[in-house]
């Protein structure tokens, strides 16, 4: 399915045909170190292996690095998960941003506090 999506910058107007879809949210807000979200929080290690289920999501070895970039608030039910990129040799996740279970990961370093909460908006959620 294709999405039409505009961007609109100062004295800039950008079209781009985008290929996706919008999957259900996981939470209504995140914990960030800035209010856009952009700014590492922590890398963490992975302690057991974690298999995508589906496209929000990326896979993880035990051992693997993965910097974080924001903590979903956790509602209702709901399991609590981290938004992160795996960092490491030559892996196919590599770069990609996904979400992660929190428990499976142990913060071995913290960056910054994640002390912004932000709405998550549907692009938090918009899988390629």
């Amino acid at each position: 399915m294709a999405r039409i999506l505009l961007l609109f910058l100062p004295g800039l107007v950008a079209v781009c045909a985008v290929h996706g879809i919008f999957m259900d949210r996981l939470a209504s807000k995140k914990l960030c170190a800035d209010d856009e979200c952009v700014y590492t929080i922590s890398l963490a290690r992975a302690q057991e292996d974690y298999n995508a289920p589906d496209c929000r999501f990326i896979n993880v070895k035990k051992g693997q690095q993965i910097y974080v970039y924001s903590k979903l608030v956790k509602e209702n039910e709901a399991g609590e998960f981290w938004a992160g990129s795996v960092y490491g040799d030559g892996q196919d996740e590599m770069g990609v941003v996904g979400y992660f279970p929190s428990n499976l990961v142990k913060e071995q370093r913290v960056y910054q506090e994640a002390t912004k909460e932000v709405p998550t908006t549907d692009i938090d959620f918009f899988c390629e």
